[in-house]
């Protein structure tokens, strides 16, 4: 192949960019779109056995060839995220305007770090995060950067948090500087079901895991304001940051926002809201469960969860834009002062990378094409469904509900018969589950509550029913039969 083959530009250019497109869109709808099942069943050893060949041969095997491979080899054994019984984790099937932003994305190759690398992507940028701030009530000052997802938005947060404290309370410029001597005693609440990623950002941040201090959360697993009020009261230590999650990863649990943000502000504490799973209900009926989340001093948005994008998408928002004063730099080759002094958009002194993608550009298409009512629509339909299928789980005498959804995450174990020790269930619903990802006909959670496995349906994919909740409990109740040797419960 020669370079006029190899690159955007020119007929012989163009040409290539089609053919290879089109063969891709190809093997993709052939291999991956149609398939009946979500997963092939292989195992690791049997997806390694495919790949003996050299991964840097001396010559190549040509595109057509390479894409063909990959069809057959990668493809054809990926997990099928758009395929209906696909319910394990918070793995959303990505929109088709998503895709096609996706596309233009690769193409344009645009970079986010200085506005002469990407002028139309850092204008839309801004305009998407002035929505966003705007949809979650925060104030006129308001601002945001893309992130990868919600993990770099917590940890840029809770540094923006540390920062701040810092400087403010002991006169330190941690940029500069590093961390005072006080540091050992900081400590970022939050509850017992949060994220880990609040643990992995005290870490990375240079505070260690035991920084972080855990509510214990109620009954619907949200965080108690009674023990928080407890855990403030007799915290060893000085607290910087309380951090509430507008939708835990199992329960979809939403923290009384209002309340807590009631707590930040009466110990003078930054107040983050991971929103990443529930920040979207912002554009449906159902958004006062998000009341409290305009009082937040910032804000983790996931795009690749129930606004349906494309890996990787996320923002963080902050209350207020001279916030990002805690970790800008600047750089010659990147903001010359010419630049600045013309107003011209400086993205890269709020982000925590130098080269990145214009991400913004797949919510700000599918927005445009779908608008409030469509999104709104797509998600309040799997929300519905998680209400429904959550009663046909308790329905089931074999199976047993583990709480009422918030979002569209339910949780349940298979229990074939009553009275069955903990320690019988726990290693039934542990077999079950590896019994499921080799039959391949559905891909369900795995997770642990009160220290026993279970099992959960993300019900985020809007073409999925009822019907495909009750043929992957069917499917369950034969994979659990299959590694207990029991006959089928019906």
């Amino acid at each position: 192949m020669s370079s006029a083959d190899l690159f955007l530009g020119g007929d012989t250019g163009e040409s290539a960019y089609r053919a290879a497109m089109g063969r891709a869109t190809d093997a993709v709808l052939s291999s991956f779109a149609d398939d009946e099942d979500p997963y092939s069943g292989f195992s690791p050893e049997e997806l390694a056995d495919q790949f003996a060949e050299p991964v840097l041969p001396e010559t190549g095997t040509g595109l057509a060839a390479a894409i063909d491979e990959v069809e057959d080899r990668v493809l054809s054994h990926s997990v099928g995220t758009s395929n209906p019984q696909c319910v394990a984790h918070l793995q959303c099937p990505p929109l088709i305007p998503g895709l096609a932003a996706e596309m233009m994305v690769a193409a344009t190759n645009q970079s986010l770090d200085s506005f002469d690398q990407a002028p139309a992507a850092t204008v839309i940028e801004e305009r998407v995060v002035a929505a966003l701030c705007s949809l979650f009530d925060l104030p006129a000052v308001a601002d945001g950067v893309f992130t990868s997802g919600g993990t770099q938005s917590n940890v840029q947060a809770l540094l923006l948090a540390r920062d701040r404290f810092c400087g403010t309370q002991f006169g330190r410029d941690v940029q500069q500087q590093g961390l005072p001597p006080e540091a050992d005693d900081l400590r970022i609440l939050c509850s017992a079901e949060a994220h880990f990623t609040g643990k992995q950002a005290a870490h990375h941040l240079g505070l260690g895991e035991d920084a972080v201090v855990t509510v214990p959360t109620d009954e619907r697993h949200r965080m108690d304001v009674d023990a928080l009020d407890d855990t403030l009261t007799d915290l060893e230590g000085t607290p910087f940051a309380l951090v509430a999650t507008a939708g835990t990863t199992d329960f979809g649990s939403i923290d009384p926002l209002a309340a807590v943000a009631d707590r930040a502000r009466e110990h003078d504490l930054w107040f983050h809201v991971d929103a990443a799973y529930g920040g979207a209900l912002a554009v449906t009926d159902r958004a006062p469960l998000l009341d409290g989340i305009e009082r937040a001093d910032s804000v983790a948005v996931d795009f690749h969860k129930l606004f349906y994008q494309p890996i990787s998408c996320g923002a963080l928002l902050v209350r207020d834009a001279a916030s990002f004063e805690w970790m800008a730099r600047n750089a010659a080759y990147l903001n010359p002062e010419a630049h600045d002094d013309a107003g011209v958009p400086n993205l890269v002194a709020k982000s925590m990378q130098t080269t990145r993608r214009f991400d913004a550009l797949k919510p700000y298409l599918t927005f445009r094409a779908l608008g409030r009512d469509g999104l709104a629509a797509l998600i309040e339909g799997t929300l519905e469904l998680a209400e429904d299928a959550a009663e046909l789980v308790a329905a089931a005498e074999d199976f047993e509900l583990l709480g009422e959804p918030t979002l569209n995450a339910v949780v349940f174990r298979y229990r074939p018969e009553q009275g069955l020790a903990e320690e019988t269930v726990d290693r039934l619903n542990a077999a079950t589950r590896e019994a499921l990802l080799s039959d391949g006909r559905a891909i369900v959670a795995r997770t642990t509550v009160d220290g026993v496995t279970s099992l959960k349906f993300t019900l985020l994919n809007p073409t999925t029913t009822l019907d495909d909740v009750a043929a992957m409990l069917d499917i369950i109740r034969e994979c659990a039969a299959a590694v207990s040797g029991q006959e089928v419960p019906r």
